[in-house]
């Protein structure tokens, strides 16, 4: 199931990208001032791949789901809102960021525990998907209908990454320096 092989490959992209945030709130939490412009760079980014990729699969792929499965829409559904007040936490996130980039003195207790409780929340959601998403997917989904949402899909993630490389060279030499943590 390669497009199966591709969302765990994103899931573990994605534990990447959370694993150098967190590097960055340790630094914040110890009171020292992390590099927030690489800060700025992991969220635009995220917040890019949801927009670009994760937001299109999931309209075309929870469609489908539900014709297939019709016991997942409680998943789906769930899975959906999860996603959305992750996006919002994400935005709340980004606006702080400009507010610190610009010289703004905010509360950084403040925006260490927004960031905290975004990492936790993403996790939480990466986690919910792999236990019990991917295995409905794994029973009713075969290789032909994955191979056909995955061409109806925006590219993915693997050309993001080529262009995380090219757009974000610090970023990258971090996200390739991270562990391959579990999510």
């Amino acid at each position: 199931m390669p497009m199966l092989n591709q969302l765990r490959l994103d899931h573990a992209n994605m534990a990447r990208l959370l694993h150098v945030l967190q590097l960055k709130h340790k630094t914040l939490a110890e009171g020292e001032r992390p590099d927030f412009q690489l800060v700025r760079e992991v969220v635009d980014y995220i917040l890019d791949y949801m927009d670009g990729f994760t937001v299109p699969l999931e309209r075309v792929f929870g469609q489908e789901l539900m014709d297939k499965a019709p016991e997942a829409e409680g998943l789906s559904e769930r899975l959906a809102a999860n996603y959305q007040a992750l996006r919002e936490r994400l935005m709340r996130l980004s606006q702080d960021l400009d507010m610190v980039l610009m010289d703004v003195a905010i509360p950084m207790d403040r925006f260490a525990d927004d960031l905290s409780a975004y990492l936790e929340a993403h996790r939480a959601y990466l986690r919910d998907e792999r236990e019990e998403l991917f295995p409905l997917v794994r029973e009713h989904f075969d290789d032909e209908a994955l191979q056909m949402l995955a061409e109806s899909l925006p590219e993915g993630a693997a050309a993001k990454l080529e262009s995380l490389q090219e757009s974000y060279p610090e970023l990258y030499s971090e996200l390739c320096a991270a562990p391959d943590p579990m999510v």
